[in-house]
């Protein structure tokens, strides 16, 4: 077992066995796992190798890349494919002729995107931290954009460094957008995935906040492989981008129902619910009584990945904050993931792994 890290550092060779094991490499069998949400973004920028490293050192199952192509058709991670906030291409004056307004999923976005960009382009660039008022920006300037090779790459280096199966839970961002301008990113997830002796074997969860890709994904993945599908879900009467394109009525709330449910257990492994969906805010913004989501997501054969925990008392439940707005709130973070714990879920994303390990392994 030891040698199995220097081998696969030196051949990219995985056994089955090890790749598979991310579902409980940190935590035992039977407990939730831990998504690192960007990466460990509450310490780090989102989204680049050094917050994907810190995840993973801090016990992370999975790390969690956002997709967004580039103009020449390379995949790269950022949370979107708007960039201003992300990185320091507004401060670039190369780049101030890029600057324009788009229409993106039905709502007017201004700034730069990716898809303007080569990848060679969008390599000289710096991330940066998105939330500046709640986190440091101490290390703005000192990161590099990541493609998604270049993770899956690194991917397979750190598997080996931590000796234990570490999965992947790439979002495919903006898909009917991407197909539209044609720039259609599932093939390519695929192909990369299935390039890479890690990701061929190892576990691998693909989400979309969009319908139509998924049921694609099906269709060319099949059932019992490596790689499952996870539906992520929003708000109410909210419905997704392709559904709305298409002049459709279905709602994001309808698909949440017992009946919905049902519908995407033929194309989803699991849902990737909203936090507040599973357990809401009473009218003080405490945590109020838990939903029968999860109960109805399991009696239809789906598994349940909530979304997103963060340490800052900004976004905490009010009944578990301490001290100031913006502060860290460690113990509050724990105590809301643990209340989500409660209902049953199987995994959840956070943007402090570390705290999500605490969370599950304290119980």
């Amino acid at each position: 077992m030891k040698s199995w890290g220097c081998a696969l550092l030196l051949s990219l060779a995985v056994a089955p066995s090890l790749a598979m094991s991310a579902e409980s490499s940190s935590a035992a069998p039977g407990k939730a796992s831990v998504y690192a949400h960007r990466g460990a973004s509450a310490l780090l920028p989102e989204h680049t190798l050094a917050a994907y490293a810190q995840a993973i050192t801090d016990g992370a199952d999975y790390i969690e890349p956002d997709l967004v192509m580039t103009k020449d058709g390379a995949l790269v991670a950022r949370h979107e494919n708007e960039i201003s906030g992300t990185t320091d291409v507004a401060s670039r004056e190369e780049f101030a002729d890029r600057r324009t307004t788009k229409t993106i999923d039905g709502e007017k976005v201004e700034g730069w995107f990716t898809e303007d960009f080569t990848l060679a382009e969008l390599k000289t660039l710096y991330a940066r931290e998105r939330l500046p008022q709640q986190r440091s920006t101490a290390f703005d300037g000192q990161f590099r954009i990541a493609s998604f090779d270049e993770i899956l790459a690194f991917l397979v280096q750190q598997a080996g460094r931590a000796n234990r199966g570490i999965g992947l839970v790439p979002e495919i961002k903006h898909p009917s957008y991407f197909q539209s301008i044609g720039l259609p990113m599932e093939d390519k997830v695929l192909a990369a995935l299935q390039a890479n002796p890690y990701t061929k074997v190892g576990p691998v969860t693909l989400q979309s906040f969009e319908t139509a890709n998924l049921r694609y994904l099906r269709g060319k993945i099949g059932r019992g492989s490596n790689i499952r599908l996870l539906q992520l879900t929003w708000k109410g009467d909210a419905k997704p981008a392709d559904v709305a394109k298409a002049g459709g009525a279905l709602t994001y709330a309808q698909m949440l129902t017992p009946a919905g449910l049902k519908e995407m257990a033929t194309y989803a492994d699991g849902i990737g619910p909203e936090l507040r969906s599973i357990i809401p805010l009473d009218a003080n913004g405490a945590l109020g009584t838990p939903t029968s989501l999860v109960r109805d997501a399991h009696a239809a054969g789906l598994m349940v990945v909530p979304y997103t925990f963060r340490p800052e008392n900004l976004f905490i439940a009010a009944n578990l904050r301490s001290g100031a707005a913006n502060a860290r709130n460690p113990e509050g973070s724990i105590a809301e993931m643990r209340a989500y714990l409660d209902t049953g879920i199987d995994a959840f994303f956070t943007d402090d792994p570390a705290l999500g390990r605490k969370a599950v392994d304290g119980r």
